[in-house]
């Protein structure tokens, strides 16, 4: 607190003002920590994780993340290769040597790294396959700092080149199960895109009907119309599908499509 009232961090300091801090409960919020072992070796393993964990430590997580309860497991120091946001479920790469880290690092700094992902979104998504290639970069339209867009034309500043391609899946009432294959890795790529192209993804707070919903929920506000309008309690998206070249082969791992976004879109045979 600064002078008794909360304050950006880029406020400058005068002389004679006041700092405080108080902190929090220790106490991190729950999640889902169950997560399922694809593969492992001495050099890497593969994990299934649920749609309610984080990778690694951030914010008000730290024992309740993938990277902690993979420590405690293993006990030893592990790496993170791909890692999802919180609300993603599906397949992460680790790795258990330094060796295993740069190599599978160097993978994906050059978008080597193929990955294939379920999304379901809201409306009826083109049946012709959907190739979007453009820029990433801060949402001037949203009231929340980190929502990005995605636009054909470079807005210039910290834009992000953004590739990825889109197939229609299935289609259930207004609602469509998309696959996407995302050519580059950046933030927020698939979400923003699919939200740019009209096409806001279910159960996301930031990129779904209305990013509304994300003020709500980080105040722990959400209300009953709020939940029913999300569907999901968390944002549909699935990372299914994940190769990737290791010591002269192609390493090839899949994970099931968890029973919440199969139920919805009743994807037997996906």
């Amino acid at each position: 607190l600064l002078n008794g009232k909360p304050t950006k961090p880029s406020r400058r300091l005068q002389t004679g003002e006041r700092i405080s801090f108080e902190p929090k409960s220790a106490e991190e919020p729950e999640v889902d920590s169950s997560f399922d072992v694809l593969e492992e070796t001495p050099e890497y393993l593969t994990v299934s994780k649920s749609g309610n964990l984080p990778c690694h430590p951030a914010g008000v997580f730290f024992k309740h993340t993938l990277w902690y309860l993979l420590r405690e497991r293993y006990g030893e120091n592990i790496h993170i290769v791909t890692r999802l946001d919180r609300e993603t479920s599906g397949v992460a790469l680790i790795a258990r040597t330094q060796e295993a880290a740069a190599a599978f690092t160097r993978e994906l700094m050059a978008n080597r790294v193929g990955k294939r992902y379920l999304a379901v979104v809201h409306g009826a998504f083109p049946e012709e396959p959907v190739h979007a290639s453009g820029w990433l970069s801060a949402d001037p339209e949203s009231r929340i700092r980190k929502k990005r867009r995605f636009t054909v034309d470079s807005p210039g500043g910290e834009a992000e080149t953004a590739v990825t391609d889109f197939r229609l899946i299935a289609r259930k009432e207004d609602l469509s199960a998309v696959e996407a294959l995302p050519a580059t890795g950046r933030l927020h790529q698939i979400r923003a895109t699919l939200c740019s192209l009209g096409f806001p993804m279910v159960g996301d707070k930031l990129y779904g009907l209305d990013d509304g919903f994300f003020s709500r929920f980080v105040t722990d506000s959400l209300t009953e119309e709020d939940r029913h309008r999300l569907i999901l309690s968390r944002q549909a998206l699935h990372a299914f599908s994940l190769e990737v070249a290791f010591r002269g082969r192609t390493l090839s791992f899949r994970a099931p499509v968890p029973p919440d976004l199969r139920s919805l879109m009743e994807l037997d045979t996906f």
